[in-house]
């Protein structure tokens, strides 16, 4: 499936959404993924505890990217894809992350327009090894900024991606002949630097907002945060007049350490700003224990709410899962267990979650 990466391009200097972005981060530098909402004093995971803040306005948005009634789809393929340029490239993650994760932040100057929850197509340049003579393959990462980018212009896109390496247990050395091409092409790139671009696509992960006082519960782990990213700025950043969301956002994130969180400050403004709309729950592997002793993993977390998730759920509540593939087994093995204990058949109520469209998979 995919992995998260953003892009955004520079607001003109002086113009309104300028003038509005740097009212609603602190500072004069524009940092989405690090920087507090706007006059508040705050400090990192690693460094201690978030402090409540005065209430900001929302940040206008240019309104003409909500006149579209679909969602745009495949409007570059993969032999003739869209050109645009790296505006940004920053790791996200502390030196004791498991990994290293980058925010990128790609300039399509408008051209490829997405909705929250899709995701691009990335061709690394140079020549498939596999095939040579041939492009490398398209590698599809989620987007993590809203269908306006992080400077609010509509210009931008954000990725979320985590470089990929092979460790050689023989060696005891990274081997890199094995490495991602896509992914490290995207870390290493620099301000300037061309990207070729495929899609939009998807349509699974795409927001409902029918109902602008819905339940949604969002599931990820790693790199698996970038459409919630995107939802929760449209959520609680954005002033978009046909949706002002009044309901709950409820994000369980599992990472190994507090060094792997993403976006953490972004998201504890969120809890700070809007206690009765948002809630924000962690489980890391490395740090936590969950209630039999073990390692604490996002499925442990989602046991401990397991009776309230349940009732949202039964209430009409929407639950995305996003992040690695292998992250499900546990999660549905979790979801039977708890079912069973309260007299439900899961698989009858998972059937029922698909046919109303209240569950929402996507995993790599």
């Amino acid at each position: 499936m995919l992995i998260s990466y953003h892009g955004a391009k520079q607001v003109k200097a002086g113009s309104r959404f300028d003038a509005e972005a740097r009212s609603f981060f602190s500072g004069d530098a524009l940092s989405p993924f690090s920087t507090p909402l706007p006059r508040q004093r705050t400090k990192s995971f690693r460094a201690g505890v978030v402090r409540a803040s005065t209430k900001v306005s929302k940040v206008k948005v240019p309104l003409e990217l909500e006149e579209a009634k679909e969602p745009p789809l495949n409007l570059w393929k993969n032999k003739a894809p869209y050109k645009g340029v790296i505006k940004s490239v920053e790791r996200i993650v502390g030196p004791n992350a498991t990994g290293e994760t980058c925010h990128i932040v790609i300039d399509h100057d408008g051209n490829v327009p997405y909705w929250e929850g899709q995701s691009y197509g990335i061709i690394a340049p140079g020549e498939n090894p596999k095939k040579p003579g041939t492009p490398n393959t398209v590698r599809l990462y989620s987007i993590a900024s809203t269908r306006y980018g992080d400077n609010f212009d509509g210009k931008t896109t954000s990725l979320c991606v985590r470089r990929a390496v092979y460790w050689d247990p023989e060696t005891q050395k990274e081997d890199p002949a094995k490495k991602g091409v896509c992914s490290n092409f995207l870390c290493d790139a620099k301000p300037g630097d061309e990207v070729q671009i495929t899609g939009p696509s998807g349509k699974v992960l795409l927001l409902p907002e029918e109902d602008p006082n819905a339940v949604h519960i969002m599931v990820a782990t790693g790199t698996g945060i970038a459409p919630y990213r995107a939802y929760l700025r449209r959520m609680f950043m954005e002033d978009v007049p046909n949706f002002q969301f009044g309901g709950l956002a409820w994000l369980f994130l599992g990472v190994a350490n507090t060094d792997s969180l993403l976006y953490h400050d972004e998201f504890s403004s969120y809890k700070e700003q809007y206690p009765e709309n948002f809630r924000y729950d962690l489980a890391l592997s490395r740090e936590q224990k969950n209630q039999r002793g073990g390692k604490m993993y996002v499925q442990d977390k989602i046991e401990e709410y397991s009776s309230e998730l349940f009732d949202l759920l039964d209430k009409g509540a929407h639950i995305y899962f996003c992040g690695l593939r292998g992250m499900m087994p546990g999660i549905q093995d979790t979801l039977k267990r708890v079912a069973e204990e309260q007299g439900i058949v899961w698989e009858e109520k998972l059937s029922q979650l698909k046919k109303n469209k209240q569950w929402h998979v996507e995993v790599y």
